[in-house]
């Protein structure tokens, strides 16, 4: 399977349909007089939600993926993408950058269309950014030592979360209170899209179309084809996404 043949399939049909879906609702509801998005997740407007999370992602991504690959963590087929490489990656990598966060971020804004919202803010809010953010500069602590002084089979797992745990202790030290607030609208929004993209993610590795490598990850596979790491790099990505996209909207 074709780099842009994958990209076609999994990622660009289901982000049509619901650019699509949420393109109506909010015909709808302006023609309504209505807002399309409920009072506690009514800020930014979504088309710059979505457009800001892409250059953060294009921006974050790219040197770590480049360095993924320059150190053979995982490498592509030649003959399954169109020869235009960046760096290190190929154009079709730096595609996936820009559609991942606008398909999970559209995911979002339609569950955020038609879910009830949480209005009411929790109580003792500095105490859950503080926990939050503890717990998760802790998973991230450890990463980091197991990147530098952990066995060569932690590698990938290490990367992924040293690279991704970081911003998260982030979002969570600037409002976890408010993704508190919106948790049962995160977990719908992280969870769905984990699963598609991940057994995406398994029918391409299965084809060719890439290859990670054995000797730098733990060799534990999810349903017995998708590596751990790709899991939890999805699972990873999607939590960014959501977190933001709920801060900032």
């Amino acid at each position: 399977m074709k780099y842009f043949g994958f990209l076609a399939k999994f990622v660009i049909i289901p982000l049509t349909i619901f650019t699509f879906l949420n393109w109506r609702h909010s015909k709808n509801a302006r023609e309504q007089g209505e807002s399309p998005l409920p009072r506690a997740l009514n800020g930014m407007p979504p088309a710059v939600t979505l457009l800001g999370h892409v250059a953060v992602a294009v921006a974050y991504t790219t040197p770590w993926d480049n360095y993924l690959v320059a150190s053979r963590v995982w490498w592509y087929d030649p003959k399954l993408v169109t020869g235009i490489i960046l760096g290190y990656v190929p154009l079709e990598e730096y595609t996936f950058f820009v559609l991942q966060p606008l398909l999970t971020g559209s995911w979002m804004l339609f569950l955020a269309q038609n879910l009830p919202a949480n209005e009411q803010p929790p109580a003792h809010p500095l105490a859950i950014r503080v926990g939050m953010t503890a717990a998760i500069g802790l998973i991230w602590a450890a990463s980091v030592w197991n990147l530098l002084w952990g066995p060569k089979a932690r590698t990938y797992l290490s990367l992924t979360l040293s690279w991704a745990l970081l911003p998260i202790m982030f979002q969570a030290a600037f409002g976890g209170d408010i993704l508190w607030q919106h948790r049962r609208l995160i977990a719908l929004g992280i969870i769905p899209a984990t699963l598609y993209l991940g057994l995406s993610d398994s029918l391409a590795i299965d084809s060719g179309t890439w290859t990670i490598n054995p000797e730098k990850t733990v060799n534990v596979h999810i349903g017995g084809k998708l590596p751990l790491e790709e899991g939890l790099f999805f699972l990873l990505t999607n939590t960014l996404i959501a977190l933001g996209f709920t801060l900032v909207q």
